[in-house]
């Protein structure tokens, strides 16, 4: 299996940091946030990745290298100055990440989730991983059915993790460009060809300078 780390955001939240350093390269207990990803992915078995690159995109290239120091193949797509939002760049990365289901993973998020259990998961369109509210999301993203079937109707809705499973045929008669990844999974949902489950390990989006302060303290404790 391969993955995309999704790494072409601003992070105007994070500001000033991001104003000289790429989001993915700010520093938790003196790791880059990316290389947690990294690390997580090669340990889960998954070797073969892809980066999107948008603002400052070169030095994360530069920072990363071909992903031979992580025991890694890491290779990068190129979206401009501006990106072309997460579904855009998914799109633009299909003729690296081929015909089968892949991983895509933000950047900005820390996660203990078993990466190994999405291997050779059977899935229709797109298998997303959910985690409870958080305050900077209190109605959560969408809700789960006994079923395992995602949707947005029932009141009682979980956070989108950023770590999914999809299929490539997801994204075939998506416009080549800047498109979000929202839409596309809203409406496939309505044909009940997305599944997802509850994750309650932790996580951690990493939005602002105080969660990044926030986690570096988690990592530090959880080593002493």
């Amino acid at each position: 299996m391969k993955a995309m780390i999704l790494a072409a955001g601003r992070g105007e939240r994070m500001r000033p940091l991001t104003d000289i350093t790429p989001k993915p390269l700010l520093k938790a207990n003196n790791k880059a946030l990316i290389e947690y990803t990294i690390e997580a992915l090669v340990k889960s078995g998954i070797v073969d990745i892809v980066i999107n690159l948008a603002y400052l995109g070169e030095q994360i290239k530069t920072y990363l290298g071909d992903g031979t120091h992580y025991q890694a193949n890491i290779q990068y797509t190129h979206e401009g100055k501006f990106g072309l939002e997460t579904a855009g760049g998914i799109k633009n990365a299909l003729p690296l990440l081929g015909k089968e289901p892949f991983l895509v993973i933000n950047a900005d998020i820390y996660c203990d989730y078993p990466l190994q259990a999405l291997i050779n998961k059977e899935i229709d369109l797109a298998h997303l991983i959910l985690v409870k509210n958080q305050k900077h999301n209190p109605t959560g993203d969408f809700a789960i059915t006994t079923n395992h079937q995602l949707n947005i109707t029932d009141t009682m809705k979980y956070t989108f993790s950023g770590i999914g499973l999809y299929r490539p045929e997801l994204f075939a008669n998506l416009n080549t460009g800047k498109s979000a990844l929202a839409p596309l999974l809203k409406k496939a949902m309505q044909h009940q060809q997305i599944t997802g489950e509850l994750y309650e390990g932790f996580w951690m989006d990493i939005g602002t300078v105080e969660r990044l302060t926030a986690l570096e303290t988690s990592l530090i404790n959880s080593t002493a």
